[in-house]
Parts: structure tokens; sequence; C-alpha cells
């Protein structure tokens, strides 16, 4: 369980870095607060396995709003 968290984790890591090169012009904590407001609402949910990309999906919204303004 501890591995499939780590690995979760993981590739919501990746999330912020593929956002990032992205949007350039918004700040990568910014991106990463997101991206974590995303992930943790997403937190305690059944399944898992589609989880960093949902968090992306979401997240890439809101980071394109941010990128607009």
């Amino acid at each position: 369980m501890e591995q499939k968290k780590a690995t979760e984790q993981h590739a919501v890591t990746e999330v912020v870095d593929r956002l990032a090169e992205k949007y350039p012009s918004v700040d990568r904590d910014e991106i990463a607060r997101i991206v974590a407001d995303e992930y943790t609402n997403l937190d305690g949910k059944p399944v898992r396995d589609f989880v960093p990309v949902l968090v992306e999906k979401s997240a890439k919204k809101r980071v394109k709003q941010v990128a607009k303004a």
C-alpha cells in the first residue's frame, strides 16, 4: 500500500513538472499549490488508479485560468 501511495505521489509531482513546462508564465509554486489542492480533493476516494490523471485534468484548467490573468 505504501509503495502504491509513493508511486501516486511521484506521478502527481510529474503533473507539476508538466504544467510548469506548459505554463512558464505561472509561478511553479502556485502550480504546485493548485496540484496539491486538487490532489487533496481526491484524497480518501476508494479508486486510486486514475488520481494523477484526474488531478492533472482539473489542475490544468485552473493553471490555464491563472496564465490568462
